[in-house]
């Protein structure tokens, strides 16, 4: 309904607005793009397939100029412009595998493009391939030219040649056809096939296998030719010959021969070489007499077997363990010899370096002193020319120990276990060591590692037992050495500490001076810390190298009352501590006697206060005048010269100062 108003509103426009025509013109929809496949997508080689493409145009315009492309794999193969409305049909004549792909139409009008959806096309066979050879017979390294065919075939072809079902050769060109050099690789007759593979990415279709062909390739009638003199029977220093030729008819081609002897080469030329020389014992092998030419290749191969005059001699020492600047005996000889041949000259032995200190004793024998340091020593044996050298004989002489030396390690306390440690300054590993208390043997020690330490753990209960303590060294020498007594300081652990005061406790007073003496029984020097309950840091601290000292307190007060105690400790790292001590503060004597003579003072005026009131009581008071006197605790007073009211009797004043 609304293709059917668009139409006609263009229509109506063009129709009452002639100008606006061209505009109406341009109004197209593409729907309904299809591609087909005639006969099947699915065909055989050699088909005819069509390939048709469908749309629906609706447009204003009958005639309208339209654009087809056809797309195999994504690329565009095919491009046609139409006016009409009929199908495009796009013809492929006798496909091929190489046709096999997804393929896909496109058509363009005034702008608008529509795509079908992609299908596929599947083609099945490949022809059989067919193999030409140029030779059925062939000389010996001779190449011979192949050529397969795929009659019928295209796009990307890989082509396989084979002989006697072994793949030889593989090439990729884009024609169905191809042209190869084989050189088949030995004598006799071989059978030659080939097939090939399509390539359509992302598949790869191979054919059946080609016709079989038979080559023959013919030997050459030449071959290298490998001599030994003397055949058989050879010693070492007998001169040597080998020669490398060639027997047959000489070839066409260019030759060179090649004479080698293992992995190393002797001789090369192109008609004869050789090789002379003096026979060893390392020369038992194989000899090879190499013959190439062009591509072929022959060889001819000989095993000799000599016989050692003498076997490389051996150098031994004696005794086996050397200690420095002792007698040593070093002994060179060669186990087997051939006495038929070395004849009266026979085997001479010799030291190498030639400034060894060691002189001849004996065939083969080489005595004198040991050297101080190691020494690298080589036996060289020789006869008839033929000289053959030890292995490197490497001398190591030990170092006897010296006299051990034996130590504390750390600190030796009383009743507890300590380390001692015993070591020699120089000597040769392994060493070991024996610690002895007196006569006794307490433990032994083995030294195998240059930073090992023979280490010994005891204890003692009296001081005096220390210097018991000996130890005693040896390695492979023969002599052992034996330290001197252990010289060491005994610490002994400080015992319960006494806390001295003075003056006594019953005597202190203010503004006395107070010492607290703290004594121990131990080994100095000695820490002593001086506390008062209460305080966490200690009031004083000291170092003493007796065993007791003191702390002073100057100027006392009330405010120094309170618990004291003291702690000590020594190397022996036990910290001991006192009982605690109570300190009272008393009252100075000075302040007693003030307030006992103010208390005297105070009762002879409630004394003298009493007389007179008394005296009042009786009669007329008589008259003091200057009355004056000094109490028991010093204190002077007086009493002025004053009247008394006898008319007031009741009561009356005295006026006193004191």
């Amino acid at each position: 309904m609304g293709l059917l108003l668009l139409l006609t509103s263009a229509l109506l426009s063009s129709y009452f607005h002639p100008g606006s025509v061209v505009k109406a013109q341009r109004v197209v929809i593409l729907k309904d793009i299809s591609l087909s496949m005639e006969p099947s997508h699915v065909v055989s080689r050699n088909t005819n397939v069509t390939l048709r493409c469908r749309a629906n145009v609706v447009s204003v315009e009958k005639a309208l100029s339209r654009e087809y492309t056809i797309y195999k794999d994504g690329n565009a193969i095919y491009n046609k412009t139409s006016s009409t409305s009929e199908d495009l049909l796009y013809h492929l004549s006798e496909v091929r595998v190489s046709d096999n792909g997804k393929y896909s139409c496109r058509i363009s009008a005034e702008g608008q493009q529509a795509t079908s959806s992609a299908k596929k096309l599947e083609v099945t066979g490949l022809s059989k391939p067919v193999l030409h050879v140029n030779e059925r017979v062939v000389a010996e390294g001779k190449e011979i030219t192949a050529t397969c065919t795929a009659h019928g075939e295209r796009g990307s072809i890989f082509f396989y040649f084979y002989e006697n079902a072994t793949e030889i050769e593989e090439r990729q060109v884009n024609s169905n056809q191809i042209e190869v050099k084989l050189r088949l690789s030995s004598v006799g007759t071989h059978r030659i096939h080939c097939a090939y593979a399509v390539f359509v990415r992302p598949d790869s279709f191979k054919s059946e296998e080609s016709n079989a062909v038979s080559v023959t390739v013919e030997e050459l009638h030449i071959a290298p030719v490998l001599e030994i003199f003397p055949h058989s029977k050879i010693y070492e220093g007998d001169e040597l010959f080998v020669s490398c030729s060639v027997k047959g008819p000489p070839p066409t081609d260019k030759m060179h021969l090649y004479l080698s002897r293992g992995n190393q080469l002797l001789d090369r030329g192109n008609t004869t070489v050789s090789h002379r020389g003096i026979a060893l014992a390392k020369d038992i092998g194989d000899f090879e007499c190499r013959l190439e030419i062009g591509s072929v290749v022959k060889n001819d191969q000989g095993t000799i077997s000599v016989t050692e005059l003498f076997s490389v001699p051996t150098l031994t020492v004696s005794p086996a363990e050397v200690f420095q600047r002792e007698d040593i005996t070093l002994t060179c000889k060669s186990e087997s010899s051939a006495s038929e041949r070395l004849g009266q000259e026979g085997l001479t032995y010799a030291l190498e370096p030639p400034r060894s200190q060691l002189v001849p004793k004996g065939i083969g024998i080489f005595s004198g002193k040991s050297p101080s340091n190691d020494f690298n020593y080589t036996c060289v044996a020789r006869a008839k020319n033929i000289v053959k050298h030890s292995e490197v004989l490497t001398v190591r002489p030990k170092v006897p120990v010296t006299t051990p030396k034996i130590s504390v390690v750390g600190r030796a306390v009383l009743g507890r276990r300590f380390t001692i440690l015993c070591q020699s300054d120089i000597g040769s590993l392994p060493i070991n060591y024996t610690l002895l208390k007196g006569y006794d043997q307490l433990n032994t020690e083995a030294v195998t590692q240059p930073f090992q330490q023979a280490l010994f753990t005891v204890s003692v209960d009296r001081p005096d037992e220390i210097s018991k303590f000996t130890c005693r060294a040896k390695n492979s020498h023969r002599e052992a050495l034996l330290s001197t007594r252990l010289n060491a300081t005994v610490i002994e652990p400080l015992s319960h500490p006494i806390l001295t005061v003075i003056p006594g406790l019953s005597e202190i007073s203010e503004e006395d001076n107070l010492h607290l003496i703290c004594g121990v029984r131990g080994t100095p020097p000695v820490t002593f810390k001086w506390y008062r309950v209460g305080t966490e840091l200690p009031l004083s601290t000291t170092t003493s190298d007796k065993n007791n000292t003191h702390y002073q307190v100057h100027g006392l007060s009330k405010e120094h009352s309170g618990v004291y105690y003291c702690e000590a400790r020594n190397h022996a790292n036990n910290v001991v501590r006192s009982e605690h001590v109570t300190i009272e503060v008393r009252m100075a004597l000075w302040k007693k006697l003030m307030i006992g003579g103010f208390c005297l003072l105070v009762l002879f005026l409630l004394v003298v206060v009493s007389v007179l009131c008394f005296r009042s009581k009786r009669g007329a008071a008589p008259i003091y005048d200057g009355m004056e006197g000094r109490g028991t605790n010093g204190v002077r007073y007086s009493v002025a010269s004053l009247p008394v009211d006898i008319s007031n009797r009741s009561s009356y004043s005295i006026p006193a100062t004191v």
